[in-house]
């Protein structure tokens, strides 16, 4: 998974098979359009910066018509006049000169960046911009522009990608419970990442503020998708495959909830380690040492489950379809977990306490549970969820994670407190709680502008605050900086952020909309907020300094392939990503595959949020609604 550490690599096997639906380092969209296009691996790479003296760096993969369009310009040359082309299917439509932006040097020292904006122009066809500076030249990767960009351009294999990862080992239908004799059905789902066979709910639960939603978010994900969005997936004739995976996702869920009412956490064999047991477990560290925290706080994934089972139920009322469990389980499920979780949560966290992440978890939960139900005792829960929530808000709008002052940052799920008060917003009826909710959304939006923008940033990528752990513990100044910091409290997991990005785009699109006055700058937001939200999804696409699109199949360039720790590369798969300097505590410079092959599992391993929450990004910047009005 996404955590696969060094030491944990062996357990990756190859076959000829495998290797024969594996695409090569310069893989391009057309190519990808069959899922088994391939072309022989790579087993040994190094990526470095691009050294050409000019680049042009754009989002390789889909641009909305009516959105945001920018490019942005490289340039380690001398001093001399610059003007860009822009080109429509290879004719020019557009000349102008080029835009300075601030100075920056914290990546790449001696080099100038500059700025083309082509929103305006709206026309479908495939677009190129080509600039020059003095004797340079450069061009950059064509990108079709068109409307519904992302979604209808991906949205066919992001969704395959999630039945690509299905895990149908028999072995499944009877584990063993760790330190006990147990043993449970736990077959389906989804396997977590190209290296890693293990299935989870969450992980990181040892360091209490990092649990990520893994494969509950994405069975809601797909299940909110197949039921709020029907009209978007049935107009590009994907609604069947988007019902059987919610269903999928649904019905594991269901096999992993024990008769006590909590969810099981992790399907766990140590990254597939030769003679290690695989079964019901929690585990910490880079070792992966197995504890008895198998039993899933609302962090640890079960907040999320309850959503998906919930939304679930709806979509099996809807269509009439279910999947091996029908939707009256699937509700009931719910309720009982939630019931469970309401009474013993605490029990499940690392450290007995509550966070940030339980109160969005939780509050996720309620909104669909009354949704599915009607029943008012929800709404009470959900009220006092929410209060919880806006409580650990800062004057300038940012959270803190505790009781105390330890910022809240997140490498997969940076969006989902916003999401989540924009969810509860359409189950609240009482406008005084309403504006609180509001005015919460707003400051949280205003905030991630403003931390964004507080330093030179030539490509929008969203900042974040953090303290650094000691003694496995944050602790410290509050520091602020673009990447996760590597000194952190789970003492190794500073992967790159593809899931956080699309997290925070889609927040600034759903919650962005849902405050008064609309703009026209794309996605019906403001120019500012329409740019935030844009410019995370082109940094995932290609709009970075190593022009890499990391959705595997699509764009210019893709991920290399490295079998020795980052496993199978799906199309449609998306792979961490860039991240800090090896090396910096707190996550300065920048750095993506640098080696040795036994560590890039950090950078180029495909991982279920990313792809989630890429799908749930490209769905709300959709026209029409994209919250949880559709019930």
């Amino acid at each position: 998974m996404t955590c696969l550490p060094q030491s944990r690599k062996t357990g990756v096997r190859v076959t000829a098979a495998l290797a024969l639906a594996l695409s090569s380092w310069l893989h391009t969209a057309g190519a990808a359009s069959d899922p088994e296009s391939a072309a022989t691996p790579k087993t040994s790479v190094s990526v470095s910066l691009p050294t050409e003296p000019l680049l042009v760096q754009i989002n390789q993969v889909a641009l909305e018509r009516r959105g945001p369009k920018r490019a942005v310009v490289e340039y380690a040359g001398k001093a001399g006049e610059g003007g860009y082309t822009v080109l429509r299917d290879g004719k020019p439509i557009k000349r102008g000169e080029l835009r300075p932006l601030q100075p920056f040097t914290e990546w790449t020292p001696g080099k100038r960046y500059f700025d083309v904006d082509f929103s305006e122009v709206q026309e479908p066809g495939k677009y190129q911009v080509e600039v020059r500076i003095g004797e340079q030249r450069a061009l950059s990767s064509p990108v079709p522009v068109r409307d519904d960009a992302v979604f209808a351009t991906t949205g066919a294999q992001l969704l395959a990608y999630f039945k690509r990862s299905r895990h149908t080992d028999e072995t499944d239908r009877k584990l063993r419970i760790f330190q006990t004799s147990r043993k449970v059905d736990v077959w389906g789902g989804w396997q977590d990442a190209g290296g890693d066979k293990g299935k989870y709910l969450s992980h990181l639960g040892y360091a209490n503020h990092f649990n990520p939603q893994q494969a509950s978010m994405a069975a809601w994900v797909l299940a909110y998708g197949a039921h709020a969005r029907k009209d978007l997936f049935a107009a590009h004739g994907l609604q069947a495959q988007v019902e059987d995976e919610a269903f999928w996702g649904a019905d594991y869920l269901h096999r992993i909830l024990d008769a006590e009412g909590y969810f099981y956490t992790t399907v766990f064999d140590q990254w597939g380690t030769p003679g290690v047991e695989r079964m019901v477990t929690g585990y910490e560290g880079a070792a992966g040492t197995f504890t008895t925290l198998y039993r899933s706080a609302f962090r640890a994934g079960g907040g999320m489950a309850i959503a998906a089972l919930a939304r679930a139920s709806m979509l099996a009322e809807q269509t009439g379809r279910h999947g091996v469990f029908d939707g009256a389980r699937y509700l009931a499920d719910a309720e009982r977990a939630y019931a469970h979780l309401r009474r013993f949560n605490p029990q499940y966290c690392a450290d007995g306490k509550e966070n940030i992440i339980d109160d969005y978890t939780a509050l996720m939960a309620l909104v669909e549970l009354h949704n599915a139900t009607g029943q008012s005792r929800y709404l009470d829960d959900a009220r006092e969820r929410a209060a919880n929530l806006i409580a650990r808000q800062q004057a300038d709008g940012g959270f803190v994670s505790d009781g105390g002052r330890r910022p809240y940052y997140h490498a997969a799920e940076a969006g989902l407190p916003v999401i989540s008060l924009a969810a509860y917003l359409d189950i609240e009826p009482e406008q005084g709680r309403r504006q609180r909710v509001l005015d919460a959304i707003a400051s949280a939006l205003k905030y991630e502008l403003a931390i964004t923008n507080a330093v030179a940033n030539p490509y929008g990528y969203a900042r974040q605050r953090f303290q650094l752990a000691q003694d496995g513990k944050a602790a410290g100044d509050v520091l602020e900086g673009f990447f996760i910091p590597h000194r952190n409290e789970t003492g190794y997991w500073w992967q790159g952020e593809s899931a956080r990005l699309a997290s925070l785009s889609a927040a600034m699109v759903i919650g962005g909309r849902k405050l008064a006055g609309h703009g026209a700058a794309g996605y019906g937001l403001p120019v500012d907020q329409a740019a935030y939200a844009q410019s995370q999804l082109d940094w995932t696409l290609g709009r970075n300094p190593y022009g890499i699109s990391m959705l595997y199949g699509f764009g210019k360039k893709n991920p290399p392939t490295v079998l020795e720790s980052a496993g199978e590369m799906f199309v449609g798969g998306i792979s961490n990503g860039i991240t800090g300097a090896p090396g910096s505590d707190t996550g300065a410079g920048i750095s993506f595959a640098p080696g040795p092959d036994s560590e890039q599992w950090r950078w180029v391993e495909q991982w279920i949020p990313h792809t989630t929450w890429m799908l749930f990004a490209a769905m709300a910047m959709t026209t029409g609604e994209t919250t949880s009005e559709a019930r």
